[in-house]
């Protein structure tokens, strides 16, 4: 299914919604991390805060709607948006690591392999990993499918 199929579903229940949503899909392991937020184990993601400040990624804010794509470009859900702020680094919470749902949901486990997702990430953009580089937090809630989490 489209992301724009996806979407047409949703507002058929939810005409509220507007027209306004961001389809994208997960950096890293994309298919992986689209069942966790379908299954509704992961409510919250991280992205490196300098994509934001250069202007190369709209800051998501409350209230926004995303279609999550898997590795195929399908439609796999409708999240919102609840909750953004930016962090350094070094400061994301153990509750925050919880909510993004991957691996043991540990906080080690999250700056384990967030650090090398964000080392790959900026090395491609000729930048350098910093524990105290802003990280930008968004917590958000699957509203479609309905059944699911």
């Amino acid at each position: 299914m489209t992301h724009q199929e996806l979407w047409a579903a949703y507002k058929a229940v939810n005409p509220a919604a507007g027209d306004d949503y961001e389809p994208w899909a997960y950096g890293d392991a994309p298919d992986t991390l689209a069942e966790l937020t379908r299954a509704g184990i992961k409510t919250a993601t991280a992205s490196a805060g300098v994509w934001y400040e250069r202007g190369e990624e709209p800051m998501p804010a409350p209230g926004e709607y995303s279609v999550i794509l898997n590795s195929r470009d399908e439609a796999v859900c409708v999240v919102r948006t609840t909750r953004v702020y930016t962090v350094p680094f070094d400061q994301v919470s153990a509750e925050q690591a919880f909510r993004e749902g991957e691996g043991d949901r540990s906080l080690a486990y999250w700056r384990r392999v967030h650090e090398a997702f964000f080392r790959r990430e900026l090395a491609e953009a000729g930048l350098e990993f910093s524990p105290s580089m802003p990280v930008v937090c968004e917590e958000f809630e699957m509203v479609y499918p309905p059944g699911q989490g």
